[in-house]
């Protein structure tokens, strides 16, 4: 990410990203707990909220929220943290955007965070996003 300047910029560049992981990463293992625990939500849930309450789906989201918060607060397996939360994040986005803009204010920290930690470690994605993947390596 560095313009190839090295020493100073490289350790900017270092903190920005130590920073940006463990803010999104506290934030996701926080409110995974949070949700596991039932101290979330904080309002009465909207119709959509219930069905996936109901349906036991929050609890998995909750979960891979929790997980990846760790992973990324440990500094261990970012990569795979981040492909974990990009759904997570993109429903969180969609839906304050669509459904309940109480907490928009949200959406640009998050999908910031997210996206800039995304771009930090492109280079773990590369096979990922190999055009012509080939089966077995």
């Amino acid at each position: 990410m560095s313009g190839g300047r090295g020493g100073k910029d490289s350790t900017a560049e270092a903190r920005a990203i130590t920073v940006a992981r463990l803010v999104l990463g506290t934030l996701f293992a926080s409110t995974g707990l949070c949700g596991l625990l039932g101290l979330l939500p904080l309002a009465p849930p909207h119709a959509f909220q219930q069905i996936l309450l109901d349906s036991g789906w929050m609890v998995f989201v909750k979960l891979v929220e929790l997980a990846a918060g760790l992973l990324l607060l440990s500094n261990r397996f970012v990569p795979l943290a981040l492909a974990l939360l990009a759904p997570v994040v993109g429903s969180i986005a969609l839906y304050h955007l669509l459904l309940d803009p109480a907490f928009l204010w949200l959406v640009p920290l998050v999908v910031g965070l997210e996206g800039f930690l995304l771009w930090a470690y492109r280079g773990s994605f590369r096979g990922v996003l190999a055009r012509d993947a080939r089966p077995g390596g």
